[in-house]
């Protein structure tokens, strides 16, 4: 649960800048070439690459190269990562107005019968 809660840490991390989540919109239309997706942005070469390097340590997307380019593709199950613990805070949250509910409404029913 912890190496878990780790991941999902790093991920979140990553995801909490707005550069590296274009960068991951971007690569959802398919592989494209750090040239290239350093080019859509007003920053410098070093500094994209800094974004780049944290999408890859967090595992949000894989690089690959081939002679003098590196060429950048989405790692989508990575993603699911942020599906799943969405979904889990989802479920605890419904779990807890489920049972609020029936607490009101038991609540209400009781004192109408009364």
């Amino acid at each position: 649960m912890a190496q878990y809660s780790e991941e999902v840490d790093g991920v979140f991390v990553a995801l909490a800048d707005p550069t590296r989540r274009s960068v991951i919109r971007r690569l959802g239309r398919g592989p494209t070439s750090v040239g290239d997706l350093a080019a859509e942005f007003p920053i410098t070469l070093p500094s994209f690459m800094k974004h780049v390097r944290t999408l890859e340590s967090n595992g949000l997307i894989r690089t690959v190269k081939t002679g003098r380019v590196r060429t950048c593709v989405l790692n989508r199950e990575r993603l699911a990562l942020v599906d799943d613990w969405l979904a889990e805070q989802r479920r605890i949250w419904e779990d807890r107005t489920d049972r609020l509910e029936q607490f009101v409404t038991t609540d209400t029913e009781a004192m109408e019968e009364s």
